[in-house]
């Protein structure tokens, strides 16, 4: 009895120290990486924009459907360019290790604080991430896509 009233406290502990690690209400800058722990590019075929419109959905999170739709668009997206395969490995990844309740940096709704889960976006929240892509400067080609 002791060890379970322990390990409850541990996990009340660190679900609060997570909790205040950043406001839910508050959306940081949007940051992407391309295609997250996977090639953005392969030979003379690229798809690293196929992961940066999956990132830009992943940062601004909303609910379970939005999700699922931006993966299958991933998916589509990465298999257009001629990787079926990659695209069908990629989309089994996101859809695995990107749930919200995945401290990690790419998990959905990454731009906002930890624990906002799956929600629609209130209207502040959706002012919020259009000025935010609205004020980004666009990024840089990825030089293995032009070549």
């Amino acid at each position: 009895m002791k060890l379970r009233t322990c390990a409850n406290a541990i996990l009340l502990s660190v679900t609060l120290a997570l909790g205040a690690c950043a406001s839910p209400r508050v959306l940081r800058d949007f940051i992407t990486d391309g295609c997250t722990l996977f090639p953005d590019s392969a030979g003379d075929a690229c798809w690293t924009d196929c992961c940066v419109a999956h990132d830009r959905a992943y940062w601004r999170g909303g609910t379970a459907d939005e999700r699922k739709r931006s993966d299958t668009t991933l998916r589509e997206c990465v298999a257009a360019r001629g990787r079926p395969t990659l695209a069908s490995q990629m989309y089994r990844g996101v859809r695995l290790t990107g749930m919200p309740l995945w401290p990690t940096w790419y998990r959905w709704g990454y731009g906002w604080g930890y624990g906002r889960g799956y929600a629609p976006l209130t209207p502040d929240e959706q002012r919020q991430a259009e000025q935010k892509l609205e004020s980004r400067q666009p990024a840089p080609p990825d030089p293995a896509c032009t070549k």
